[in-house]
């Protein structure tokens, strides 16, 4: 039988059944809105300004992972207002896509105003079907975290401090001989070089996918950053905000994961991320700075840290050579007022630190709902320094923020055309010292002023420390009103060459509160050294040659040597400087690091294989410079104290320890003596396990003769008298004091 459009039908077709084969590949067509998601808290704007906030929109949800479109979104229009409703309908394309945008974007702070709701289209009906019948939750299971300060509350008051050597990575517990021991130990921990964070609460590794943080006593992984490549982290001072910067450029491919953890297409071609550490989320990234870019020399030169945090983690600056500073707000890391810091010729600033009683004001002022009376809150501040451009001078600048209110300017002349101000802030934020190369009106000299800012005093007062040599490192005294510098005029310091030596001065200076002016102290003539490393309490000082393959010296110095003794002889007046004393000197061959511990009793020097191969190694002293303990180790890389949080006892607690200091020393000194005893304890018990052995073996073989006699027959001599009394003496020697004398013929 034909059919109407010429081709044959089989009757049979009519009477088979297809049913079960159209079920087994029928196509589903997705009629549902499982890919659509409902935004909640958009402005409610015109059609005007739509465009914008489409785009705007787009590009929010691109940073977070989400890739949308403007045409993907349809906005719910209010014909009789002529605006829109507030809320948007996206689709995603897919419901997995979808439900990442949900958990992606959810609570995004939009603007200062706005903020998103995002729910699932599909959840409006389950909501409105929801069963309101109670049902008890299952309850899980309490695992209590690990406290990440746990270190703090060891019961011998230990530091820690770990090595890096080969591809092994410790960390040790630092004490007394007897409580010295490994806390942790772990191969390939680390692929480049490893970190503790300022406050020593994470220890950061890095590998060639990224930096990894570990805490706790048990040294558990706690966060992750995905920066392929990095080189280089910078912690904030609060240890909220992590820095990461590698040399290539970020790219991502096509199947890296999304989310705001990951970097999105937007960050591509940047070389700085900004990471909040608590959520690990993914704040923002930038470019290197220009002159970086520009000229392919200066890329050994990049400044570290690139960006600059404030001490309360608030704000965060990067400065772009010549044009402007820019400071940006924590955590939404928009950039202040919208606005940089436009300033001609900028070259560096540096934020100023707080001391001790601005956090604690701070902390007061957060407690509080107003300021408290004389616990007013110090505002932040920073400085920052111009050259001479035309005939305007060099000058430096101090600057609040966020008011932006110029508190000080000091113009600065004669200033070198290569040189190059240094700005070093005290650590307490007292002082500020802005370090100026000059040259004299002739320009054939070159000398160097020390312009030093008393920023806690009215009108912020400047004085000036004329020098006639160049100064190749100053350093502060924490928390003091002294500071120290290297200064040199040998020949051969601009093009130092191998196996040449510079001849340095070392000179001591201290705010003499009578004249307010700083003045010297005294002078070190005739030294090598050029590295100066106070101890973290003040008073001692280190004066070592690092980096030098003939010298490798250690000088221990005290500035307050015989204090206690003047003081308690009253009337006595002191003549100034006189209690500069050394205390002792050392040496550590090829020495390239030097750090004191947290509590400013010990010092470790070390000599790094990065820096070279010959006697690599670490060493421990005390503050007289007396050697604890000193380990040469082949393949020797990185020695870093541990750092310690600031104290949570007042000021008039740490008063009343110290005033009663003699009692508390009394339980130390008997932990001391114990201490001594139990090095030969060991030893004593062997000798008395020996002792009882050989008595009791004595004791045998009299019972031994006895009952031989008695099986002869023999009567025993002084069987009806008491045993005679045996007196046994031992005798224990112990080296006092071992004196070894080289007798030269």
């Amino acid at each position: 039988m034909a059919s109407l459009n010429g081709t044959s039908h089989n009757p049979i077709d009519d009477e088979l059944d297809f049913s079960d084969i159209e079920a087994k590949y029928c196509v589903d067509f997705d009629d549902g809105f499982d890919s659509v998601i409902v935004v909640d808290g958009v402005p409610v704007i015109d059609k005007s300004r739509l465009d914008r906030l489409l785009a705007k929109i787009s590009k929010e949800f691109s940073r977070r992972g989400a890739v949308i479109k403007p045409d993907d979104i349809f906005v719910p229009w209010d014909d009789n207002a002529g605006k829109t409703k507030g809320f948007i309908f996206v689709d995603l394309g897919n419901p997995d896509a979808a439900a990442f945008a949900a958990s992606a974007m959810n609570g995004h702070p939009f603007d200062t105003k706005h903020t998103f709701r995002i729910n699932r289209f599909t959840d409006i009906e389950r909501y409105a079907s929801i069963d309101e019948t109670y049902v008890e939750p299952t309850v899980e299971e309490y695992r209590p975290k690990e406290h990440l300060r746990a270190w703090l509350a060891d019961s011998q008051g230990r530091d820690q401090y770990v090595t890096y050597r080969g591809d092994d990575v410790e960390i040790h517990w630092h004490g007394k001989p007897s409580q010295c021991e490994v806390a942790y130990a772990k191969k390939n921990w680390t692929e480049l070089y490893a970190s503790w964070s300022p406050l020593g609460t994470y220890f950061a590794t890095l590998f060639r996918q990224g930096v990894r943080l570990w805490g706790g006593p048990s040294w558990e992984p706690q966060h992750r950053f995905a920066h392929p490549l990095v080189k280089l982290i910078d912690f904030s001072p609060c240890e909220n905000y992590l820095v990461t910067w590698s040399h290539d450029p970020i790219s991502v491919p096509s199947n890296l994961p999304q989310g705001p953890e990951f970097f999105s297409p937007e960050d591509e071609g940047n070389n700085i991320a900004v990471w909040d550490i608590k959520s690990g989320q993914l704040l923002r990234t930038f470019p290197t700075t220009a002159y970086e870019n520009e000229d392919p020399a200066m890329k050994k030169q990049m400044q570290w840290p690139a960006l600059k945090w404030s001490s309360d983690d608030k704000f965060v600056a990067r400065v772009t050579p010549g044009q402007h500073i820019s400071v940006y707000e924590l955590p939404t890391m928009g950039l202040h007022d919208k606005k940089s810091l436009k300033i001609e010729g900028v070259v560096d600033f540096e934020w100023c630190p707080h001391g001790e009683k601005d956090k604690e004001d701070a902390e007061k002022t957060a407690r509080a709902d107003k300021t408290e009376k004389g616990a007013k809150k110090r505002e932040n501040m920073l400085a920052y320094w111009t050259p001479e451009v035309a005939n305007q001078p060099a000058r430096v600048t101090l600057i609040s923020f966020p008011s932006r209110t110029v508190l000080r300017q000091k113009n600065l002349f004669n200033v070198t055309e290569a040189g190059v101000c240094k700005l070093h802030w005290q650590n307490q934020g007292d002082f500020l010292c802005v370090k100026v190369d000059r040259h004299t009106k002739t320009k054939k000299s070159i000398f160097c002023n020390l312009e030093i800012f008393r920023v806690r005093e009215k009108d912020y007062p400047v004085e000036v420390v004329e020098l006639k040599d160049t100064v190749t490192d100053f350093s502060w005294e924490p928390k003091g009103e002294r500071f120290a510098i290297v200064s040199s005029n040998d020949p051969n310091l601009g093009n130092p060459g191998p196996g040449i030596t510079i001849k340095t001065d070392i000179g001591f200076y201290q705010l003499d509160r009578a004249k307010n002016d700083f003045k010297l102290l005294r002078t070190l003539t005739s030294r090598t050294s050029n590295t100066i490393r106070w101890s973290p309490r003040g008073r001692h000082v280190v004066l070592a040659t690092v980096g030098s393959s003939t010298k490798s010296e250690l000088e221990f110095w005290d500035l307050d040597f015989g204090t206690e003794e003047r003081r308690e002889g009253q009337n006595v007046k002191e003549e100034w400087g006189s209690g500069i004393q050394q205390l002792g000197s050392a040496d550590h061959y090829g020495v390239t690091d030097v750090e004191w511990d947290p509590s400013g009793r010990y010092l470790a020097t070390s000599a790094s294989a990065w820096r070279h191969t010959l006697e690599n190694g670490y060493a421990i002293w005390d503050f007289r410079g007396q050697e604890l303990e000193k380990h040469i180790l082949d393949r020797f890389k990185q020695f870093i104290w541990r750092p310690r949080p600031r104290s949570l006892l007042t000021k008039d607690q740490q008063r009343q320890i110290r005033k009663n200091l003699r009692e508390y020393s009394r339980a130390f000194d008997e932990e001391d003596a114990a201490e001594e005893s139990n090095v030969s304890a060991e030893l004593i018990a062997h000798r008395k396990r020996l002792l009882d052995e050989w008595n009791a073996w004595r004791a045998r073989c009299k019972r031994d003769i006895v009952e031989e006699k008695r099986s002869r027959g023999q009567k025993l001599n002084g069987e009806h008298h008491e045993e005679e009394k045996e007196e046994i003496e031992e005798w224990i020697d112990e080296v006092i004091e071992q004196i070894e004398e080289e007798v030269v013929e």
